[in-house]
């Protein structure tokens, strides 16, 4: 497989530091409310990434944070009158909600930063004692010109990097370039002891101790959205590296932007969705496929349109599912057709190229493409009035691996029919034997209110759910 390293800036090919094994870190949300549209981009994608190397077979060992003490969430506790931590625990769960909606899988470990306390002052002490950080004020700043290599992961130089930074009139910073690894305790925040007294953790160093903790001081791969490449992955960088002596991370794959209707998201602007709102518009499933059909590294435009198209591409896939499972269990016994029989053996060149595109910077984009082929395949072969139980089967088979590896479609079978559901179909196919069209058409009608679609085959009476 080959990835497009942001750190070289070309494709390179995925050489795991142990064989078989991958040690992967993505950044996770600052838990203090639903997680927006754009945040589900990168959730999907390196979930996906991840879920694909699995399939691989590779062991993978995948770390998401949360970040649970920063400005927001206090600031958020405190409009709330609450504390820090239930604004946290909350919205940890509403993550989970949301994740399960989308599918995206649990990682391996979900530290948050309040339980790496210990961790982060190791961590902090370390680069003060090798002289790259320094205490003013009650507070820790990194030293970034003590790092030679900072700026190789934005690859711009330190100067122009230089030319937009600030100091706030309450920092105490040698350089404007400095950053925080601990900042010193305001009256009513929370904080935690250190050898530099109350306070509590920077943003950034939260990841460097994380990763260094679960998946040790060099890891294979790290994730994020273009937006964190710099300062949030600059600064991991440059203090990882600094207080282990080692190269942080081999490969560092960030996805494009997302916008809204042509427009970067904002709340000013009253395009500000979380994926709650969007799922509630279109559907968890929806949301997915429209992240999926598009590659990670793409600018991604969210709009009405583009959703509905979604909607109708991924009906598409779940059509062919239901047909397939209704053949499965209806269609004629024996041996394929000729005409099945050429179409089955095509399956693995369908995997092949589904493969080809995955390895390719996991280009989602053609995978789904090849996917739509295999279905428009398995359409034209299910369309024969003798098509067999075990044509069914084997389509089902590779239609269901594929679209497995995405999470997209109906790869869980559907929930089976109340029994007054089963009566009432039974009612109408009695009443068409009859010819008692007027009762059928009545029962059919009735079942379509209901959110129940039947269909009349040359196997029988086929269901689906609208």
């Amino acid at each position: 497989m080959k990835v497009f390293n942001t750190l070289t800036r070309k494709k390179e090919e995925l050489v795991p530091i142990t064989p078989g094994e991958i040690k992967m870190y993505s950044c996770g949300p600052t838990v203090y409310n639903y997680f927006h549209i754009g945040n589900a981009r990168p959730f999907i994608m390196f979930d996906l990434l991840r879920c694909y190397l699995e399939y691989r077979g590779y062991n993978v060992r995948f770390v998401q944070n949360f970040t649970d003490i920063d400005d927001k969430v206090i600031n958020k506790a405190n409009e709330e009158n609450t504390t820090y931590d239930k604004i946290a625990e909350r919205y940890i769960k509403e993550y989970f909600t949301d994740a399960e909606g989308l599918k995206i899988k649990r990682a391996t470990v979900h530290p948050k930063a309040t339980d790496m306390i210990d961790e982060i002052i190791d961590i902090v002490s370390t680069l003060i004692e090798k002289g790259y950080a320094y205490e003013a004020g009650g507070d820790v700043y990194y030293r970034v010109k003590a790092f030679p290599e900072y700026g190789k992961l934005s690859h711009q130089p330190l100067e122009d990097l230089e030319a937009g930074a600030r100091i706030d009139v309450r920092e105490h910073k040698e350089d404007p370039m400095d950053f925080a690894l601990w900042k010193g305790a305001k009256p009513g925040e929370p904080s935690w002891d250190s050898p530099w007294g109350k306070g509590r953790p920077g943003w950034h160093i939260e990841c460097s101790a994380m990763a260094r903790k679960y998946l040790g001081e060099t890891i294979d791969i790290h994730t994020g959205g273009v937006d964190l490449i710099f300062p949030h992955h600059e600064n991991e960088i440059a203090q990882s590296e600094a207080a282990n002596g080692k190269p942080f991370a081999h490969y560092w794959l960030h996805n494009a932007f997302l916008n809204v209707d042509n427009q970067k998201m904002g709340k000013s602007l009253g395009n500000f969705f979380t994926a709650r709102d969007a799922a509630a518009a279109y559907g968890y499933d929806t949301i997915r496929f429209f992240m999926v059909s598009a590659h990670y590294r793409t600018p991604l435009n969210y709009s009405q349109e583009s959703l509905e198209q979604a909607k109708a591409s991924l009906a598409r896939i779940n059509a062919a599912f239901s047909n397939l499972r209704f053949l499965r269990g209806n269609a004629q016994d024996g041996d394929m057709t000729e005409k099945e029989a050429v179409s089955a053996a095509s399956f693995d060149g369908y995997r092949t190229r589904f493969c080809d595109a995955m390895d390719d910077d996991l280009n989602t984009a053609d995978a789904v493409s090849v996917i739509f082929e295999l279905v428009r395949e398995i359409n034209t072969v299910c369309a024969e009035k003798d098509v067999t139980k075990a044509y069914a089967v084997a389509a089902l088979a590779i239609l269901s691996e594929l679209c497995g590896v995405l999470s997209i479609g109906q790869v869980e079978e559907e929930k089976s029919l109340d029994d007054e559901i089963e009566q009432l179909i039974a009612q109408r196919q009695a009443a068409r034997k009859a010819k008692n069209w007027a009762e059928a058409d009545r029962i059919r009608d009735d079942l379509k209110a209901r959110g129940i679609i039947l269909e009349d085959t040359p196997q029988g009476v086929k269901w689906s759910r609208a």
